[in-house]
């Protein structure tokens, strides 16, 4: 799918656009010879998100070839919004949770204290023997 976005005083505007839409709209535009008023656009997928990281938006910038794209930003937590969050986890975790489990600062969350069996069947915890049953 190729896109293209509109330029307004060098500046991308508004949103981009689908090449079958701006042919419609312009039929005799070359797309091999862009009138400077429209530029390429390539979108990026949205990265992964850390558990410490929040995405605050994308802007649509130039790129080093004269084409826009997708620029996302992430910007990681503050130690106190780090702290709030685990704090929920842990809240939420003491009222729904297991004890046995342990909480994992890396992931935010909570794991059990033998990792999920990777056979393909389904199992549920069985806080009673610490384990997983079930596998059929």
């Amino acid at each position: 799918m190729n896109l293209y976005i509109q330029v307004k005083n060098g500046l991308p505007y508004q949103h981009p656009i689908l090449e079958s839409n701006l042919v419609q709209v312009f039929p005799d535009i070359d797309l091999n010879n862009l009138p400077s008023e429209f530029a390429r656009f390539t979108r990026v997928p949205v990265p992964e998100i850390g558990p410490y990281e929040i995405y605050s938006g994308v802007t649509y910038e130039l790129q080093e070839d004269n084409s826009y794209g997708d620029v996302h930003h992430i910007v990681p937590m503050s130690e106190e919004e780090k702290t709030a969050k685990q704090n929920a986890v842990k809240t939420t975790w003491a009222a729904n949770g297991y004890a046995s489990w342990v909480f994992n600062e890396e992931t935010c969350n909570f794991d059990p204290p033998t990792p999920y069996p990777t056979d393909g069947n389904l199992y549920n915890w069985d806080e009673e023997t610490t384990s997983w049953v079930g596998g059929n």
